[in-house]
């Protein structure tokens, strides 16, 4: 009887995910992925990190790039992530395969981001929950000595030996020493507790976290308007506001760091490139509000996190602690000292200390699980693994652990700052450039062949991605970033020119004004056929009825805005780290982020070594012909192995697009599948993408040869 009745309550308590139409884990309900997305930008991001990047960054031109960076680039690449992952069910690297075979390491490229990034991020949450132990403590502990309690008592920071480069600048003089590296004990045991935390947030999958972000989300946003309200009505408050929102130094648009900045941490809190919205989005029903989740997800974090910022600055003015010119401080040190103070000048300062920083936890957490279920999702969709979910997230959270135990050390606090500045200065911006150029670029590239030729398309893309790479170089060789910028404009038309001569003329119809002209067709085709062509595959799943559909404008704004601006801010990193290459922690970091970029060029080379990530039944979805400017339909997302058992005689497929059925009885004996389909060159395209599903080979392993 008691047995039983603790079953019922830890069902309730963690109840097992309901499942979608294809056997899928699946959100209890629209509001529970919201809220699960929503927390996963919510978070330190919010109220620690932004607050340090707004302080080393104020005033109101900070708002420019800023805001570039999130209609621009932000708001289009998380309607990919989201569309992709809700369309193709599955996590990065199944649903990057979908788009192109080749891009498997594309979709690994988040998952080795948000591993990296949560080894770290749960050491924050233990100083955090340091200064919540000491809440309790009357006195606060850190009264008038706001600093020495942060630097000494909670990071326990070592001394260093402080390395140099020569005078000149082209050698290392001395490296960086950090002689003291003893775990320190409070913040091991504080970790522990954080992953266990964790640990039992993700490990009954969906139904579990979506019942605990109701909590994760609802407090934080009643205690930040608190927050807020308190900071603000302290004295001179308003001068710290007036240092962001009435400062203007238009000089600091003329840097390029500021630009890196802004679009590093709109990727850092918004959570674009963590994989985390692919992942979560798989577990949507698959024909829900792509669109709009997405931009609801953009639009909150936006608004949360400038909101959040008034309860600092308001401290800022209160303490008249400005900002010094050429003094940077660390990505999480503002929040640190600025908020503890804040509520020592509140009535009863030991409660607001207790609600803050349970705040904190509490938002902090629910960034980390997001990022810790990136990996669980890869490892339980690939199957590469025989053990049950539990068991999977056990042994990564203990796996974790271990591998966030050298920032507990005295030196933990040097090592978190040189991860943390390159993982998102070079690692993450490369993910999310490499997500957009790619996908605009290969998605079914057969096509554009087809219509236009081989060397066309070769000869496009080198100048494309050359110009890129040759107005890059040259701009930091000679120093002028306008001479680089026309070189590699005036190198890709002048390659595009060439590809549109050279280009054959395409017999499928281009759309309306593309049309028009034979040679703008063949631009058209070059240019912007890929984009469009996923775009509208797309939201044949995504936009049907009510729902937003993926703008037409949207691969525009991914290929030939995005890609260049992440180009661009990508190439600021490598200058900066050849200042900083004296100091051991910032070459760990760097070189972490060069091992990402490694693994996802790799999968480009060598994509049958990923297939281990990916389930076999599904390693050749994608694959299917297709026919020149005709959508793929619903077969996209439907698993090869289903296909094929349909065209054996074992079952009967509906086509989604017309709602009738398709005989599979007279494909029981298909001829095998290969690349290239002849089609009637007499008309726009020969079959429906259904009929030629009978090319597809049914024998065997259903292996196919369709791809790069």
């Amino acid at each position: 009887m008691a047995m039983r009745f603790l079953r019922k309550i830890g069902s309730y308590l963690a109840p097992q995910a309901s499942k979608s139409e294809d056997g899928r884990d699946q959100w209890p309900s629209r509001a529970a992925f919201l809220l699960a997305a929503m927390g996963g930008c919510a978070g330190q991001g919010n109220l620690l990190r932004y607050p340090s990047v707004l302080y080393n960054n104020y005033g109101l031109q900070w708002f420019i790039p800023y805001l570039l960076a999130v209609f621009l680039i932000a708001i289009p690449a998380l309607i990919l992530e989201v569309s992709i992952g809700q369309a193709y069910r599955g996590g990065t690297v199944i649903a990057f395969n979908n788009i192109n075979r080749r891009l498997k390491g594309v979709g690994m490229g988040p998952v080795i981001v948000s591993f990296l990034v949560v080894q770290y991020f749960t050491v924050n949450l233990a100083w955090i929950m340091r200064y919540f132990q000491e809440s309790f403590t009357s006195p606060l502990p850190w009264e008038g000595r706001i600093e020495d309690f942060y630097y000494k008592d909670v990071l326990q920071r070592g001394a260093i030996n402080e390395g140099s480069l020569t005078p000149d600048g082209n050698s290392v003089a001395s490296f960086t020493g950090y002689p003291n590296g003893a775990l320190i004990g409070s913040t091991v045991g504080w970790s522990i507790f954080v992953w266990f935390l964790i640990w039992i947030s993700i490990f009954r999958g969906v139904g579990m976290t979506g019942r605990v972000v109701y909590f994760t989300m609802g407090l934080p946003i009643v205690t930040t308007i608190i927050f807020v309200g308190r900071a603000l009505s302290l004295p001179n408050a308003s001068e710290g506001v007036a240092l962001v929102w009435r400062t203007w130094r238009s000089d600091q648009l003329a840097s390029g760091v500021v630009w890196q900045t802004a679009v590093g941490q709109v990727f850092f809190s918004t959570g674009i490139g963590f994989g985390y919205f692919t992942s979560y989005a798989s577990y949507n029903t698959k024909h829900a509000n792509a669109v709009m989740d997405a931009c609801l997800i953009c639009g909150s974090n936006v608004l949360f996190e400038n909101f959040a910022a008034f309860a600092v600055f308001g401290v800022v003015g209160f303490l008249e602690r400005w900002p010094q010119d050429g003094e940077r401080l660390g990505a999480f040190v503002v929040g640190f000292l600025t908020l503890p103070e804040a509520v020592l000048q509140m009535p009863g300062a030991n409660f607001w200390a207790v609600l803050l920083f349970f705040t904190l936890i509490v938002l902090g957490f629910s960034s980390a699980f997001v990022m810790l279920d990136v990996v669980v999702t890869l490892i339980c969709d690939s199957g590469m693994v025989k053990a049950s979910r539990p068991v999977v997230v056990t042994g990564l959270t203990v796996l974790s652990f271990l591998m966030c135990l050298p920032y507990c050390t005295e030196f933990g606090y040097y090592l978190l700052d040189g991860i943390d500045r390159w993982v998102n200065n070079v690692a993450l911006i490369f993910v999310v450039w490499s997500e957009v150029s790619s996908a605009t670029t290969v998605y079914r590239w057969r096509d554009i062949v087809e219509e236009t030729g081989l060397p066309a398309f070769v000869i496009y893309n080198v100048g494309f991605f050359g110009g890129q790479v040759f107005g890059i170089s040259l701009a930091h060789g000679i120093s002028r970033p306008g001479a680089g910028a026309g070189a590699g404009i005036g190198f890709y038309f002048l390659m595009a020119l060439i590809a549109v001569f050279v280009a054959k003329t395409p017999t499928a119809r281009a759309p309306s004004f593309w049309h028009r002209n034979t040679f703008v067709r063949k631009f058209w085709f070059l240019a912007f056929y890929s984009g469009n062509q996923l775009r509208r595959d797309l939201n044949v799943i995504v936009g049907q009825g009510k729902n937003w559909t993926i703008p037409a404008f949207m691969p525009f704004l991914l290929r030939y805005l995005s890609g260049p601006v992440l180009a661009i801010i990508f190439s600021f990193a490598f200058p900066e780290f050849h200042t900083l290459r004296y100091d051991p922690m910032m070459i760990a970091g760097f070189i972490l982020s060069i091992f990402t970029i490694i693994v996802i060029l790799l999968g480009f080379i060598m994509p049958r070594y990923y297939d281990a990530f990916i389930p076999t039944e599904r390693r050749y979805e994608g694959t299917e012909p297709t026919a020149p400017m005709e959508t793929k339909g619903e077969l996209a997302g439907r698993p090869i192995a289903e296909v094929a058992s349909a065209e054996q005689g074992h079952g009967v497929m509906r086509d989604s697009s017309s709602g009738q059925e398709m005989d599979a009885h007279k494909h029981t004996n298909p001829p095998p599948y290969t690349p290239k389909f002849p089609r009637d060159k007499t008309s726009n395209s020969s079959a429906s993408p259904q009929d030629d599903y009978k090319h597809i080979k049914t024998t065997g392993s259903n292996k196919t040869s369709a791809g790069i």
